[in-house]
Protein backbone atom coordinates (compact mmCIF):
# COMPACT_ATOMS: atom_id res chain seq x y z
CA UNK A 1 0.00 0.00 0.00
CA UNK A 2 1.37 3.48 -1.16
CA UNK A 3 0.01 5.62 1.97
CA UNK A 4 1.81 3.36 4.73
CA UNK A 5 4.90 2.51 2.39
CA UNK A 6 4.26 -1.39 2.32
CA UNK A 7 6.89 -3.24 0.01
CA UNK A 8 6.98 -6.85 -1.47
CA UNK A 9 8.28 -9.37 1.46
CA UNK A 10 7.73 -7.16 4.77
CA UNK A 11 6.70 -8.51 7.75
CA UNK A 12 3.48 -6.38 9.06
CA UNK A 13 1.99 -6.72 11.78
CA UNK A 14 -1.35 -4.81 12.71
CA UNK A 15 -2.80 -4.11 15.77
CA UNK A 16 -6.16 -3.24 16.89
CA UNK A 17 -9.01 -2.34 19.55
CA UNK A 18 -12.16 -2.94 20.78
CA UNK A 19 -13.39 0.41 18.56
CA UNK A 20 -12.98 -1.05 15.01
CA UNK A 21 -15.73 -3.21 13.03
CA UNK A 22 -14.48 -6.33 11.93
CA UNK A 23 -14.42 -5.80 8.43
CA UNK A 24 -12.75 -2.90 8.25
CA UNK A 25 -10.30 -4.46 9.55
CA UNK A 26 -10.85 -7.65 7.46
CA UNK A 27 -10.79 -4.82 4.37
CA UNK A 28 -7.01 -3.71 6.01
CA UNK A 29 -5.40 -6.71 6.50
CA UNK A 30 -6.73 -8.01 2.66
CA UNK A 31 -5.60 -4.80 1.39
CA UNK A 32 -2.13 -5.65 2.99
CA UNK A 33 -1.74 -9.21 2.13
CA UNK A 34 -2.17 -7.85 -1.63
CA UNK A 35 0.90 -5.45 -1.09
CA UNK A 36 3.46 -7.97 0.50
CA UNK A 37 3.08 -10.70 -1.70
CA UNK A 38 3.18 -14.57 -1.13
CA UNK A 39 6.64 -13.68 0.49
CA UNK A 40 5.51 -11.43 3.00
CA UNK A 41 3.30 -11.56 6.26
CA UNK A 42 0.57 -9.88 7.78
CA UNK A 43 -0.07 -10.48 11.70
CA UNK A 44 -2.62 -9.22 13.34
CA UNK A 45 -3.22 -8.44 17.09
CA UNK A 46 -5.41 -7.21 20.28
CA UNK A 47 -3.71 -3.96 21.71
CA UNK A 48 -4.99 -5.50 25.21
CA UNK A 49 -3.42 -9.00 24.49
CA UNK A 50 -0.11 -7.20 22.71
CA UNK A 51 1.58 -7.41 26.11
CA UNK A 52 1.55 -11.30 26.13
CA UNK A 53 1.78 -12.17 22.97
CA UNK A 54 5.28 -14.27 22.20
CA UNK A 55 6.53 -12.22 19.07
CA UNK A 56 10.09 -12.53 19.00
CA UNK A 57 12.19 -9.51 19.08
CA UNK A 58 12.80 -7.40 15.93
CA UNK A 59 10.22 -9.74 14.16
CA UNK A 60 8.43 -6.86 11.87
CA UNK A 61 9.38 -5.04 8.88
CA UNK A 62 6.01 -2.13 10.11
CA UNK A 63 3.69 -1.75 13.04
CA UNK A 64 0.64 -0.19 12.35
CA UNK A 65 -1.47 0.29 15.32
CA UNK A 66 -4.48 2.54 15.20
CA UNK A 67 -5.11 2.63 11.67
CA UNK A 68 -8.24 0.39 11.34
CA UNK A 69 -11.34 2.72 10.49
CA UNK A 70 -13.48 3.14 13.66
CA UNK A 71 -10.36 2.92 16.51
CA UNK A 72 -10.09 4.78 19.14
CA UNK A 73 -6.68 3.70 20.66
CA UNK A 74 -4.29 4.92 23.22
CA UNK A 75 -1.36 3.51 23.59
CA UNK A 76 0.20 3.21 27.01
CA UNK A 77 4.26 3.28 27.84
CA UNK A 78 3.82 -0.46 27.97
CA UNK A 79 2.43 -0.77 24.65
CA UNK A 80 5.04 1.27 22.63
CA UNK A 81 7.77 -0.16 24.47
CA UNK A 82 6.58 -3.24 22.90
CA UNK A 83 5.83 -2.26 19.93
CA UNK A 84 9.57 -0.69 19.86
CA UNK A 85 10.57 -4.55 20.58
CA UNK A 86 8.87 -5.92 18.25
CA UNK A 87 9.97 -3.88 15.13
CA UNK A 88 13.05 -4.80 13.34
CA UNK A 89 16.45 -2.30 13.34
CA UNK A 90 15.32 0.23 10.63
CA UNK A 91 11.67 -0.61 10.88
CA UNK A 92 8.96 1.83 10.93
CA UNK A 93 6.10 2.71 13.23
CA UNK A 94 2.80 4.11 11.90
CA UNK A 95 0.11 5.23 14.98
CA UNK A 96 -2.70 6.85 15.32
CA UNK A 97 -3.74 8.03 18.64
CA UNK A 98 -6.33 9.93 20.16
CA UNK A 99 -4.66 13.24 22.13
CA UNK A 100 -5.86 16.33 23.78
CA UNK A 101 -4.88 19.99 22.63
CA UNK A 102 -3.49 20.38 26.28
CA UNK A 103 -2.64 18.33 29.26
CA UNK A 104 -5.25 16.32 30.37
CA UNK A 105 -4.37 15.97 33.86
CA UNK A 106 -2.19 12.97 36.06
CA UNK A 107 -5.77 10.96 36.06
CA UNK A 108 -6.68 10.24 32.74
CA UNK A 109 -5.00 8.12 30.14
CA UNK A 110 -5.12 10.95 27.38
CA UNK A 111 -1.71 12.28 26.13
CA UNK A 112 -1.02 15.74 24.83
CA UNK A 113 -0.46 16.47 21.72
CA UNK A 114 2.89 17.86 22.23
CA UNK A 115 3.88 14.75 24.89
CA UNK A 116 3.46 12.18 22.07
CA UNK A 117 6.69 12.14 20.30
CA UNK A 118 8.27 12.52 23.65
CA UNK A 119 6.54 9.07 24.57
CA UNK A 120 7.56 7.74 20.94
CA UNK A 121 11.33 8.87 21.57
CA UNK A 122 10.84 7.25 25.38
CA UNK A 123 9.85 4.12 24.18
CA UNK A 124 13.25 3.96 21.76
CA UNK A 125 11.98 5.11 18.53
CA UNK A 126 13.95 7.98 16.33
CA UNK A 127 13.44 10.73 13.39
CA UNK A 128 9.56 10.95 15.19
CA UNK A 129 7.52 13.13 13.03
CA UNK A 130 3.67 14.25 13.18
CA UNK A 131 1.74 12.99 9.77
CA UNK A 132 -1.66 14.71 10.03
CA UNK A 133 -4.36 16.03 12.40
CA UNK A 134 -7.93 15.96 12.36
CA UNK A 135 -10.47 16.34 15.18
CA UNK A 136 -12.70 13.58 16.45
CA UNK A 137 -16.62 13.70 15.34
CA UNK A 138 -18.96 14.01 18.25
CA UNK A 139 -19.93 10.37 17.97
CA UNK A 140 -16.44 9.45 18.71
CA UNK A 141 -16.16 12.12 21.54
CA UNK A 142 -19.11 11.32 23.38
CA UNK A 143 -17.46 7.49 22.81
CA UNK A 144 -13.60 7.97 24.40
CA UNK A 145 -15.72 10.20 27.42
CA UNK A 146 -17.25 6.97 28.32
CA UNK A 147 -14.67 4.72 28.07
CA UNK A 148 -11.86 6.68 29.88
CA UNK A 149 -13.62 9.35 31.89
CA UNK A 150 -12.08 12.29 30.23
CA UNK A 151 -14.31 15.40 30.02
CA UNK A 152 -11.78 17.51 27.65
CA UNK A 153 -13.31 19.09 25.02
CA UNK A 154 -10.58 19.71 22.70
CA UNK A 155 -10.03 15.76 21.18
CA UNK A 156 -7.55 15.06 18.13
CA UNK A 157 -6.78 12.35 15.87
CA UNK A 158 -3.13 12.36 15.23
CA UNK A 159 -1.30 9.95 13.03
CA UNK A 160 2.56 10.01 13.48
CA UNK A 161 5.54 7.77 12.53
CA UNK A 162 8.88 6.84 14.29
CA UNK A 163 11.78 4.26 13.27
CA UNK A 164 13.76 1.96 15.08
CA UNK A 165 17.64 2.63 15.15
CA UNK A 166 19.86 0.21 13.19
CA UNK A 167 20.26 -1.78 16.51
CA UNK A 168 19.41 -3.47 18.29
CA UNK A 169 19.25 -2.72 22.00
CA UNK A 170 21.95 -4.21 24.00
CA UNK A 171 24.14 -4.79 21.32
CA UNK A 172 28.04 -4.17 21.40
CA UNK A 173 30.40 -3.60 18.49
CA UNK A 174 34.51 -3.66 18.86
CA UNK A 175 36.15 -0.16 18.83
CA UNK A 176 39.45 0.39 16.63
CA UNK A 177 41.77 2.25 18.96
CA UNK A 178 45.22 2.56 18.15
CA UNK A 179 47.75 3.26 20.30
CA UNK A 180 50.23 2.89 18.69
CA UNK A 181 53.82 4.73 20.08
CA UNK A 182 54.88 7.98 18.98
CA UNK A 183 58.08 8.22 17.13
CA UNK A 184 60.86 9.35 19.49
CA UNK A 185 63.73 11.42 17.51
CA UNK A 186 66.89 9.85 18.06
CA UNK A 187 68.40 13.43 17.99
CA UNK A 188 68.41 16.35 20.65
CA UNK A 189 66.32 19.14 18.81
CA UNK A 190 69.25 22.02 19.13
CA UNK A 191 68.99 25.06 21.69
CA UNK A 192 68.40 28.44 20.14
CA UNK A 193 71.47 30.48 21.76
CA UNK A 194 68.98 33.46 22.04
CA UNK A 195 66.48 31.77 23.82
CA UNK A 196 69.12 30.07 25.76
CA UNK A 197 70.55 33.31 26.61
CA UNK A 198 67.35 35.43 27.77
CA UNK A 199 67.21 32.16 30.56
CA UNK A 200 70.28 32.30 31.49
CA UNK A 201 71.51 34.16 35.12
CA UNK A 202 75.10 34.58 35.83
CA UNK A 203 77.01 36.03 39.18
CA UNK A 204 77.38 39.17 37.21
CA UNK A 205 73.86 40.21 36.63
CA UNK A 206 73.62 41.17 40.25
CA UNK A 207 76.62 43.13 40.57
CA UNK A 208 74.63 46.05 39.08
CA UNK A 209 74.88 49.48 40.94
CA UNK A 210 70.93 49.88 39.66
CA UNK A 211 69.78 46.56 41.16
CA UNK A 212 68.55 47.96 45.27
CA UNK A 213 68.76 44.89 46.91
CA UNK A 214 67.09 44.92 50.56
CA UNK A 215 68.71 42.62 53.75
CA UNK A 216 65.67 40.86 55.20
CA UNK A 217 67.11 42.01 58.90
CA UNK A 218 66.78 45.15 58.17
CA UNK A 219 63.07 44.57 57.75
CA UNK A 220 62.77 43.57 61.59
CA UNK A 221 62.70 46.03 64.25
CA UNK A 222 63.52 45.62 68.41
CA UNK A 223 60.27 44.44 69.19
CA UNK A 224 60.20 41.42 66.56
CA UNK A 225 63.64 40.48 68.08
CA UNK A 226 62.49 40.45 71.53
CA UNK A 227 61.37 36.76 73.01
CA UNK A 228 57.84 36.00 73.55
CA UNK A 229 56.92 35.34 77.24
CA UNK A 230 55.75 31.55 77.80
CA UNK A 231 53.07 32.33 80.09
CA UNK A 232 51.39 34.68 77.23
CA UNK A 233 51.83 31.97 74.91
CA UNK A 234 48.75 29.86 77.14
CA UNK A 235 45.63 29.59 75.40
CA UNK A 236 42.43 31.43 76.43
CA UNK A 237 40.75 28.35 77.30
CA UNK A 238 43.22 26.58 79.60
CA UNK A 239 43.51 29.76 81.75
CA UNK A 240 39.59 30.75 81.65
CA UNK A 241 38.46 27.45 82.33
CA UNK A 242 37.33 26.69 85.51
CA UNK A 243 39.33 22.79 85.63
CA UNK A 244 42.42 22.43 84.69
CA UNK A 245 42.09 20.24 81.70
CA UNK A 246 44.48 21.54 78.39
CA UNK A 247 42.47 21.51 74.98
CA UNK A 248 42.66 18.54 72.77
CA UNK A 249 45.55 20.48 70.74
CA UNK A 250 47.21 21.83 73.73
CA UNK A 251 50.46 24.53 72.86
CA UNK A 252 50.55 26.20 76.23
CA UNK A 253 52.66 23.88 78.27
CA UNK A 254 49.74 23.13 80.50
CA UNK A 255 49.06 19.35 79.20
CA UNK A 256 52.81 18.56 79.78
CA UNK A 257 52.12 19.85 83.54
CA UNK A 258 49.05 17.96 83.82
CA UNK A 259 51.51 14.65 82.90
CA UNK A 260 53.94 15.39 85.28
CA UNK A 261 51.37 15.54 88.16
CA UNK A 262 49.69 12.62 86.96
CA UNK A 263 53.27 10.28 87.06
CA UNK A 264 53.65 12.28 90.40
CA UNK A 265 50.82 10.66 92.14
CA UNK A 266 51.29 7.42 90.77
CA UNK A 267 54.45 7.02 92.92
CA UNK A 268 54.58 4.44 95.67
CA UNK A 269 54.74 6.41 98.59
CA UNK A 270 57.99 6.58 100.66
CA UNK A 271 59.14 4.42 103.47
CA UNK A 272 60.11 7.02 106.26
CA UNK A 273 62.41 4.20 108.14
CA UNK A 274 63.58 1.69 104.99
CA UNK A 275 61.78 -1.24 107.39
CA UNK A 276 58.16 -1.30 105.63
CA UNK A 277 59.29 -4.74 103.20
CA UNK A 278 60.54 -6.75 106.58
CA UNK A 279 56.68 -7.17 107.69
CA UNK A 280 54.21 -5.29 110.54
CA UNK A 281 56.75 -5.98 113.37
CA UNK A 282 59.47 -3.88 111.70
CA UNK A 283 57.15 -1.16 110.67
CA UNK A 284 56.21 2.10 111.82
CA UNK A 285 52.92 2.52 113.20
CA UNK A 286 51.45 4.73 110.51
CA UNK A 287 52.83 2.99 107.79
CA UNK A 288 50.90 2.47 105.09
CA UNK A 289 51.96 -0.93 104.48
CA UNK A 290 50.06 -1.78 107.99
CA UNK A 291 48.41 -5.30 107.89
CA UNK A 292 50.11 -6.51 104.80
CA UNK A 293 52.53 -8.92 104.13
CA UNK A 294 56.47 -8.75 103.93
CA UNK A 295 57.83 -8.44 100.13
CA UNK A 296 60.64 -7.38 98.26
CA UNK A 297 62.33 -4.26 97.60
CA UNK A 298 61.29 -2.91 94.43
CA UNK A 299 58.59 -4.64 94.10
CA UNK A 300 55.13 -2.55 93.52
CA UNK A 301 53.00 -2.90 96.03
CA UNK A 302 49.13 -1.63 95.28
CA UNK A 303 47.86 -0.03 98.21
CA UNK A 304 44.27 0.69 99.19
CA UNK A 305 43.22 4.37 99.45
CA UNK A 306 42.25 4.32 102.54
CA UNK A 307 45.72 2.92 103.25
CA UNK A 308 47.16 6.34 102.49
CA UNK A 309 45.95 8.35 105.17
CA UNK A 310 47.55 8.90 108.34
CA UNK A 311 46.16 6.79 111.00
Amino acid sequence: MVQYKISPGQQVVVVWDSHSSTEALQSLVKDLQAAVGAEGHVSVENLNQLLQSSHKESRFDTVLSGLVPGSLTVHSAQVLAEIARVVKPGGRVLLKEVVTAAAAGDNSRLKAITKLPTALTLSGLVEVKELQKEPLTSEQTRAIREELGSQCKELFFVEIEGKKPNFEVGSSSQLKLSFAKKAVPSEKQPVDPTAAKLWTLSANDTNDEDSDLLDSDELLDSEDLKKPDPASLKAPSCKESGKRKACKNCTCGLAEELEKEKEKNNLPPKSACGNCYLGDAFRCASCPYAGMPAFKPGEKILLNENNLHDA
